[in-house]
């Protein structure tokens, strides 16, 4: 059994198992890991001898154009005014933003760099304090993907200070380069897992779909462990989990809620008690934009959003008020195996 490492904040593990087992006289499958954007990359696939070369080249290639933490790549340049060019990256991953920005009704919105900043949540967060309401409602001046533009190349930002953080979507987009990078080289076969985030093509080194477990949170006091919830067999499509359940606290009334910021109010979220959510869909890219916009939902709107889209499946968590959870799954989310 090989197991996948997830990014550390993340709230569902999501392992590969899969025995080993040599495939034509030709191809063999090969196993390549490391770290990259501060998170383990895992990725297995068939072919007659190493890609890592080509495998690293577009991980770094993802990397120079949307890293926000690389103070070389291009969004970060666009981010500081130094430049309204951009690039094909650039331009695939804000088209998908802007559409899941409009399915979830503004939730998703990579545009909300300055709020995370200011109730200290990821990168560039400044402070431990509580904004003030007059710092929310300046931050908001700024946020906005659905009031940004891309023509031809050239960026159009809804305020000079408007910044874009594509990290919800960037892993996932990362995973389906990496794969095209592995088709483009002969390879129909492989799993690319990049901090939990899954794209998988044809079929595991066992000769059968790829199997994905699931894990499941499990309340002890103010800790959390894992618990396995089952496996799902899958192929030629991407996996995504975002969750919050490490980073949660209770309200007056003991009810669990993470520490997911919304976009559209400036505020916490706290009517949602989603703890994770894991979506499946045609490509890794839509399945991460997707998971985090049903983080900061309501779960009947995250569930209703996700029948609407087509070939989208999802599972989701939530706390029940008196304590553990429940999980939800769409109408066409394959069997949950124990």
């Amino acid at each position: 059994m090989t197991a996948l490492k997830i990014r550390p904040l993340s709230f569902f593990s999501i392992l590969l198992l899969a025995t080993s087992v040599v495939g034509c006289e030709d191809e063999h499958y090969i196993n390549e890991s490391g770290m990259v954007w501060n998170t383990l990359y895992n990725i297995t696939y068939s072919a007659p001898k190493s890609l890592e070369d080509s495998i690293k080249a577009t991980m770094r290639s993802v990397e120079l154009s949307l890293s926000p933490f690389n103070e070389s790549s291009l969004i970060t340049r666009i981010n500081k005014g130094e430049t309204d060019s951009t690039d094909v990256l650039i331009d695939t991953v804000f088209a998908v933003s802007k559409k899941v920005n409009e399915l979830s009704s503004g939730v998703f919105d990579p545009s909300a760099a300055p709020l995370f900043s200011l109730w200290n949540v990821g990168h560039g967060a400044k402070s431990n304090i509580d904004p003030t309401d007059q710092q929310i409602d300046s931050a908001l001046t700024l946020v906005g993907i659905d009031s940004c533009f891309i023509n031809n190349g050239l960026i159009t930002r809804k305020s000079l200070g408007t910044q874009f953080n594509f990290s919800a979507i960037t892993k996932g987009f990362g995973c389906d380069m990496v794969g095209e990078t592995l088709r483009r080289n002969g390879c129909e076969n492989y799993m690319v897992e990049i901090g939990g985030e899954i794209a998988l093509s044809g079929f595991a080194p066992s000769g059968q779909l790829w199997r994905i477990q699931i894990d499941a949170p499990e309340f002890n006091d103010s800790t959390v462990t894992h618990t396995r919830l089952g496996v799902i067999e899958l192929s030629n499509c991407g996996v995504a989990t975002s969750g919050n359940y490490r980073n949660f606290r209770r309200d007056k009334n003991g009810r669990l809620y993470g520490h997911t910021i919304s976009p559209v109010n400036g505020r916490p979220v706290t009517s949602v008690s989603t703890l994770s959510a894991t979506i499946i869909a045609p490509d890794c890219m839509l399945a991460d934009a997707l998971a985090t916009a049903c983080m900061a939902m309501p779960l009947n709107d995250a569930m209703a959003m996700l029948e609407l889209i087509d070939d989208v499946e999802g599972l989701l968590i939530s706390a029940k008020d008196e304590g553990g959870y429940y999980f939800d799954t769409t109408s066409g989310f394959p069997q949950i195996k124990k």
